[in-house]
């Protein structure tokens, strides 16, 4: 998996910029525990920290390739899935490998069929190549972008990185954080592309970036596109099983071990159940909290505890499996919201979901270094509530925000007046979300209500898919976990992402189309069960730590917090009673807690005007 770093400066000499580079690749040492190092020239440095995954005595990098004209050098995090394929198509144009390892594959594949070789990968990456030929930098992020990669433009060049602190590391990058960036934070949206520090931004999905002496030119190599679909609902669902098996196949190639996580809804289900016709003994694990199932409280979003669930899969499939059990302490604990916030960057988290993951990956580091998540099938098949609310399709702003929950978050008393005022973020979120409608492709004769799902769909899929993903890398990387989400697989999104909102509902429930193309893997609870969302912990005593933090808070007049945060919306929050706080209330607790972490492990500049 892996974190990747660099610098390109046309008007300095880099071989001398030593100290600084490795300082950036150092950032990133959870991400790559296993190895760790640089590589320089004039004009270019690279850096690269490696998660060992597949060959694990070859694969070191930066990788360089030297040819007549110069060399060519590689630095490189993800896994490319057709790697096999590609090695057997090259060897047969005369390529010779030193390694067993997809990075070659990646490298060569370069300098054989330059920029194009973005058309023949599948998987999750991002890297970057320096042609010292032409003194040129490729940096390239996947399709859907699993894999995250930041780039901030220099007066001579540029600086990347998988992470931002890798960029901030660098002098040259300034940890500013102006009103834009603060609406990124507090819209509970991910503009494409924007990356809340003030002069630095993330390539996006399906785009690669040519930085050269001419300047930064980019350009997308992979869209969504609107296209008939053909296939009725039979053929279509034994067309996505035919997917799905083809992708778990592809994605259990490993030379670490491997385990599913395991939720016992219908997206983790079925990839265990698919797992399990691959690997023998197949080990899973599961996240619950001390004394959930016993006194579970449903409520409008969750009717049932995960682990009844999950004993039926495990039972069903016959894993090897193992449940991580949190108490209300661990969750609270400062240090790892710390952590947490440190792995992000910046405090857009989701409370104790974050802490648990973090936790969670920690846990399952121990045993596997490479996990499989059903994250991306609610985006991809229409999972989540809001998709089914008639209500929410026809409303004017993101449909995550569009329900009794979100509406509230967007008026949340939470920042100071003043600064409420300026970031306008109902207006944002509204414009925002008219731009997507805009973007999103459309088919010609297509009646109005597909059309809005399309468009519905295509938000999912562009923006908030982007911030899911991003939680799921940075909570896992953070411990040096690499997390596959094979419902990612470009060629499954581009073909579900067609087929009409009425077969994607034919049972008239939500993800019909998977339900009906993993039947046979899954057990009958599972198959029946609704949609339940990452589970979050419902002990009392978690949210009256919470409630002690802010006031601990609160008794700190010099704190920075207050500069953003609403010192008597916070008041009131330490006053109620922990049971009469409802998820909102909990989730905007958990974000003041989050700022504060920030901001205490920051030297950062907030321009407010």
């Amino acid at each position: 998996m892996c974190g990747i770093t660099g610098w390109v400066g046309f008007a300095r000499d880099l071989t001398r910029e030593r100290a600084t580079v490795e300082a950036m690749t150092a950032t990133m040492r959870e991400r790559g525990p296993d190895d760790g190092a640089t590589w320089s020239a004039q004009h270019a440095a690279l850096g690269h920290r490696r998660l060992a995954v597949i060959d694990i005595e070859g694969g070191a990098q930066p990788m360089v390739a030297d040819t007549p004209d110069g060399q060519v050098v590689l630095t490189y995090s993800g896994e490319v899935y057709n790697f096999v394929e590609l090695r057997q198509e090259l060897r047969r144009r005369g390529h010779e490998f030193r390694t067993a390892s997809d990075t070659e594959v990646v490298l060569r594949s370069y300098l054989e069929w330059g920029d194009a070789l973005v058309d023949r990968l599948n998987g999750m990456y991002a890297f970057a190549i320096w042609d010292a030929r032409a003194e040129r930098l490729l940096l390239v992020r996947d399709r859907l972008g699993v894999k995250p990669l930041y780039l901030y433009r220099t007066a001579d060049g540029v600086l990347f990185g998988s992470e931002p602190k890798a960029i901030l590391a660098n002098p040259l990058a300034k940890p500013r954080i102006g009103l834009n960036g603060l609406r990124e934070l507090f819209a509970y949206s991910k503009t494409v592309g924007e990356a809340v520090w003030a002069g630095m931004r993330e390539l996006k999905p399906g785009r690669l970036a040519v930085m050269d002496r001419s300047g930064l030119r980019e350009r997308t190599y992979w869209q969504l596109e609107a296209k008939p679909h053909e296939d009725d609902t039979e053929t279509t669902s034994e067309r996505i099983r035919e997917l799905m098996d083809d992708i778990m196949r592809r994605q259990l190639v490993s030379d670490v071990p491997q385990c599913v996580l395991l939720s016992g809804g219908l997206d983790s289900s079925a990839l265990t159940g698919l797992a399990a016709q691959h690997l023998t003994p197949l080990r899973t694990f599961a996240v619950d909290f001390v004394g959930q199932t016993d006194n579970f409280t449903a409520d409008v979003l969750q009717d049932s505890p995960d682990a009844p669930f999950v004993r039926d899969v495990a039972q069903h499939v016959g894993t090897d499996h193992t449940d991580i059990v949190l108490d209300h302490s661990e969750l609270a604990d400062p240090e790892v919201r710390r952590a947490a916030v440190a792995a992000r960057d910046i405090p857009i988290g989701l409370g104790d979901m974050d802490n648990s993951l973090y936790l969670l990956s920690k846990a399952v580091r121990e045993h596997s270094t490479v996990a499989i998540s059903g994250e991306s099938a609610d985006e991809v098949f229409g999972g989540y509530w809001w998709f089914h609310d008639p209500g929410v399709q026809r409303g004017n702003l993101y449909p995550w925000v569009s329900g009794p929950g979100g509406k509230q978050s967007v008026g949340r008393p939470l920042l100071r007046k003043e600064l409420s005022d300026q970031l306008d973020i109902g207006t944002f979120l509204r414009d925002g979300y008219a731009a997507v409608r805009a973007e999103s492709p459309v088919l010609h004769g297509e009646d109005p209500h597909e059309r809005r799902m399309r468009r519905i769909s295509y938000a999912h899929l562009t923006r908030f898919l982007p911030y899911m993903l991003d939680r799921k890398d940075r909570m896992s990387m953070a411990v040096g976990l690499e997390v596959r989400v094979p419902f990612c697989d470009h060629r499954l999104v581009e073909y579900v992402f067609n087929a009409p909102w009425a077969m994607k509902t034919h049972d008239g429930r939500e993800k019909s189309l998977l339900r009906s193309a993993v039947a046979d893997v899954i057990p009958r609870s599972v198959a029946q069960r609704r949609k339940s969302p990452y589970p979050s912990t419902q002990e009392l005593k978690y949210v009256m730590a919470l409630q002690e933090q802010v006031e601990e808070l609160l008794n700190d007049r010099s704190n920075p917090t207050f500069n953003i945060i609403d010192t008597t919306w916070a008041r009131e929050i330490v006053s109620r009673e922990p049971g009469s706080l409802n998820r909102v209330d909990r989730l905007f607790t958990e974000r003041l807690l989050d700022i504060a972490a920030w901001l205490s492990s920051h030297r950062l500049e907030l321009h407010l005007t």
